[in-house]
């Protein structure tokens, strides 16, 4: 496994375990998932020296947070435990007693990294940070991240809690590469962390869905990626995403990942369905790609241009349907 290391920061690994799926019956995975395989995930994820097992208080209304608690038991000084905080109606005192919460539910003695999980349009920093500040204070949070900011906010969060602010976990993969712009260049140029939710835009950078073989699940029904129209445009990008994949005997998933972890100061948090799964996740985190092969896969998927926003609703609302 390979880590990023930045001053005063716990080892990070470059591949982490995202457990949105842990406990949340919109993934389709049902309950002997959460009751028994994904400990098993956990486990073997720190047997192969993943750190960063990542989660939420909204996963499962809790149910993901007391998964992982329950499977980091024995073991929890192996793991750099993230968990995220949704400010719908925040206070100070609100953002300490979620974080307590958070705390108890994984059943751990702190919180390695506590995320605001999407900034509120109408709170402003000040009030979410302050509560941080405590937090960090009283030994309950160690880190503090943010989720889904843009660089202003970003900036913004950081002069509001007069420290830094580690981590901003946003969307990033081949297909959605926004981070690039901004986000990017301020985290290599200020030792801070892109966390990448969706590294495999939710599987479909595996290659293996086409408009005959469409994902089931309401997740990935909801994603304008797997329209039928998208998934023709991207056959292309999956055919060089298999071409690299055979040269290095690896998987297209596996190329995609190894792909986003070229990036300086990036870690990628996929889920995982199985052992197996994450096994060849953490594998892709040792492939190395050519220089050609990082242009050639951003210059196919820069050419792919999906169906979204407006014009994807119809098709979203018939996957929904069906």
């Amino acid at each position: 496994m390979r880590y990023l290391e930045l001053p005063d920061t716990a080892r990070i690994s470059r591949l982490g375990l995202g457990t949105w799926q842990f406990g949340s019956r919109e993934w389709g995975y049902g309950g002997d998932y959460a009751d028994s395989h994904a400990a098993k995930i956990v486990h073997r994820a720190l047997d192969l020296g993943v750190t960063l097992i990542d989660t939420a208080e909204i996963y499962g209304t809790g149910k993901s947070e007391r998964i992982v608690g329950k499977a980091l038991a024995g073991r929890r000084d192996e793991a750099y435990v993230a968990t995220k905080y949704m400010p719908l109606l925040p206070s100070t005192g609100l953002v300490e007693k979620h974080g307590r919460a958070s705390r108890d539910r994984l059943a751990i003695d702190r919180i390695d990294l506590y995320q605001v999980h999407q900034a509120n349009p109408v709170t402003p920093d000040t009030v979410l940070m302050a509560g941080m500040e405590t937090l960090q204070d009283d030994g309950v949070v160690r880190d503090v991240g943010v989720s889904n900011y843009d660089l202003r906010r970003w900036r913004v969060a950081e002069a509001a809690l007069g420290r830094r602010v580690l981590s901003n976990q946003v969307s990033y993969s081949l297909v959605d590469r926004e981070p690039e712009a901004d986000l990017l260049p301020y985290a290599q140029e200020k030792d801070r962390v892109v966390i990448a939710y969706s590294p495999l835009a939710m599987g479909f950078l595996s290659a293996k869905y086409d408009e005959s073989n469409r994902p089931s699940g309401a997740v990935r029904k909801a994603n304008p990626l797997f329209l039928p129209d998208n998934l023709r445009a991207a056959k292309p990008l999956f055919d060089v995403l298999r071409d690299v994949a055979s040269r290095h005997q690896a998987k297209p998933a596996q190329v995609a990942l190894a792909w986003l972890l070229h990036q300086p100061n990036v870690v990628a948090i996929p889920g995982a369905s199985s052992v197996e799964q994450l096994e060849g996740n953490v594998e892709a985190a040792e492939l190395d790609l050519t220089a050609d092969e990082v242009a050639e896969l951003r210059a196919t998927a820069e050419a792919f241009r999906p169906v979204t926003g407006k014009a994807a609703v119809p098709g979203i609302l018939r996957n929904l349907r069906t």
